[in-house]
């Protein structure tokens, strides 16, 4: 794919092949050659092969277009009703335009991302340096510097912000991976069913031509038919099952984005782990083996979005403390009162060193542009509002748990 990220040209119209960046060619060109009914291949506006079998002569060919050149052509070795041919085309300029804009969405929204947390960080070095200044004239512009630290506490203020905003920008670039798996094979069932209807119409026009029943039973039979209403119902399962995940991450990220919510609400800790570990499924999956053990009965009084985001920040920082085949055990449990959340790795551990100091805002032991150094440091103070308890026990090459006590009689402060 071309890389918008780099300053890329925004306006540049993308080839056919780059147009088929993250789409499973070989289930689109089975797709097609089932449409068609023929073997079907894919060039591009020079003639090169894309997908499918381009090696022998073809018979009919039509033209593929983006934004307004033709990109390339889709072509058969036998020849196909011009509307069916027509059909499929309209289908693959339908996916390219679809698969265009979503990588144009989602390298904008990358880029986006980046800027913003480079002059954040550009900033905050600004304004450190400015306060090492004016405390070198503390004796003489005391009023001058006590104007200065009150700028760089509103910026401090604003990054811690920006911090639990920034959570729900990172989530949702996991959350459009994860949509868009359940959409690829929905979009690919679909395009199947269409092709077994097709069969059902043709064999619908035989009744309808008074063929008899000795007929009809033989092209029932010749085509399966019975088989295709037994996949037919297969796909249709498969497809709702699909689309039932993408509600219910959506549902589960709305939820999560009202981090700035000030009500309070009654709310189960268990719903909000697993909605949490369903949405942020693509940062985990890759890594670690992730294993829950909810036994939590008791809905608190909270900000249900604020604890999702706690969470969602200690399941990350234990999936960056995993190299690879790690595993995550998150617990919730009820005691004396109390609602208990342990979020417990195998990860490298934390130096004692370092565990001193994990909680402080802008302390962080990752390279240069990899983190703020708020993460934890807002944890804390969501639990803290909570009336509740955070607390780390790590070793060295053994891995961490992270301890949230919430009591259930709660007041938020």
């Amino acid at each position: 794919m071309y890389d918008f990220q780099s300053g890329g040209d925004f306006e540049r119209d993308l080839n056919l092949d780059e147009l088929l960046t993250g789409i499973d060619k070989s289930r689109l060109i089975s797709a097609l050659n089932v449409l068609l009914d023929t073997t079907v291949g894919v060039v591009d506006d020079t003639g090169a092969s894309v997908i499918g079998d381009n090696s022998s002569k073809t018979v009919d060919r039509v033209p593929l277009h983006g934004e307004l050149e033709p990109v390339g052509f889709l072509q058969t070795r036998t020849a196909v009703p011009s509307e069916r041919l027509s059909a499929a085309a309209d289908l693959m300029q339908l996916i390219l335009c679809c698969n265009a804009r979503y990588l144009l969405a989602s390298d904008i929204h990358l880029q986006t991302q980046r800027d913003d947390f480079e002059e954040l960080q550009r900033r905050n070095v600004a304004l450190q340096a400015s306060e090492a200044r004016y405390k070198k004239l503390s004796e003489s512009l005391e009023i001058r510097v006590k104007e200065q630290v009150k700028t760089i506490e509103k910026a401090h203020l604003k990054l811690y912000r920006n911090e639990k905003q920034a959570s729900v920008g990172r989530l949702a670039a996991g959350v459009a991976h994860e949509i868009n798996n359940p959409l690829g094979f929905i979009r690919s069932n679909v395009a199947t069913a269409a092709s077994y209807l097709e069969s059902f119409y043709e064999f619908n026009a035989l009744i309808d031509n008074g063929a008899s029943s000795k007929e009809l039973c033989k092209v029932w039979e010749e085509r399966e038919l019975s088989l295709l209403l037994d996949d037919f119902k297969d796909l249709m399962k498969e497809s709702l099952e699909g689309l039932d995940r993408i509600a219910k991450i959506v549902i589960a990220l709305k939820g999560f984005s009202r981090i700035d919510q000030t009500e309070t609400e009654r709310a189960d800790i268990d719903t909000i782990v697993r909605q949490i570990c369903q949405v942020a499924e693509s940062q985990w999956q890759q890594k670690a083996k992730l294993v829950l053990e909810l036994s939590s009965e008791n809905p608190i009084q909270c900000q249900s979005a604020q604890l999702g985001q706690v969470v969602y920040g200690l399941l990350g920082n234990a999936v960056d403390a995993i190299e690879t085949n790690g595993i995550i055990r998150i617990r919730t449990a009820v005691r004396n009162g109390v609602v208990v959340l342990e979020v417990q790795d195998n990860g490298r551990g934390i130096p004692e060193a370092v565990l001193a100091h994990v909680f402080e805002p802008f302390f962080t032991t990752k390279e240069v542009g990899q983190g703020t150094g708020l993460g934890l440091t807002v944890c804390h103070d969501i639990v803290k509002e909570h009336g509740g308890t955070i607390e780390i026990v790590s070793q060295v090459s053994k891995g961490t748990r992270v301890t949230v006590n919430l009591p259930v009689q709660n007041a938020i402060q």
